[in-house]
């Protein structure tokens, strides 16, 4: 399912002009989120990987520890990790 992602992230990338990075971050956010709420994968029985999940909690809400949500967004420990590392030197 990765290959299948970056292939169609890649064909996205090639076909636009992005005017700023800030175009582009909220390009990828809306693919990530269109990609995981309403992108059938055969892999996942020609479902959407966030309905997948839904389904497979329903069926051993056991194995999860939080609610299943899409977040995409900035990975804020790594943000707030190099911001460390910058102050240090």
């Amino acid at each position: 399912m990765v290959e299948r992602f970056n292939g169609r992230l890649s064909q996205v990338l090639r076909s636009h002009h992005f005017n700023s990075a800030e175009d582009l971050e909220k390009t990828l956010h809306r693919f990530v989120w269109l990609y995981n709420h309403h992108l059938p994968q055969k892999a996942l029985g020609h479902e959407a990987p966030v309905q997948a999940l839904k389904k497979w909690k329903m069926k051993a809400p056991d194995l999860f520890v939080k609610n299943v949500r899409n977040h995409p967004g900035p990975d804020m420990l790594r943000q707030n990790w190099i911001a460390a590392s910058e102050k240090v030197r």
